[in-house]
């Protein structure tokens, strides 16, 4: 490979490498209320009642929810987000084919 050509590649990896989905992951915690929860849900990310209640409920049962998706950029952005509501909230690179809202 030329130089050039090394070039092309590594800038394919980083533009591939932003592109990449990730999940925004809620967990479980002892502290807050599923009320709360169900109520931060609804008014961050605008979740009709319904689906706040399923992600939250999905907190409780499996200890953990994937509650939205989409670039790294963002998903820290909720991530602050949460931690300033008080919930543990942590970011995970999506499988293949993703999971979750896009957010």
């Amino acid at each position: 490979m030329t130089d050039h050509e090394v070039r092309q590649e590594q800038e394919h990896q980083e533009l591939t490498a932003s592109d990449t989905p990730w999940n925004l992951v809620i967990w479980n915690d002892p502290v807050n209320l599923m009320s709360y929860v169900s109520f931060v849900f609804r008014s961050y990310f605008g979740y009709s009642e319904k689906k706040a209640d399923k992600l939250m409920l999905e907190v409780h049962r499996k200890g953990r929810s994937i509650v939205a998706h989409g670039g790294r950029e963002r998903m820290e952005q909720h991530v602050v987000a949460m931690h300033g509501y008080g919930l543990w909230a942590t970011v995970e690179k999506a499988v293949s084919g993703g999971k979750g809202q896009r957010g």
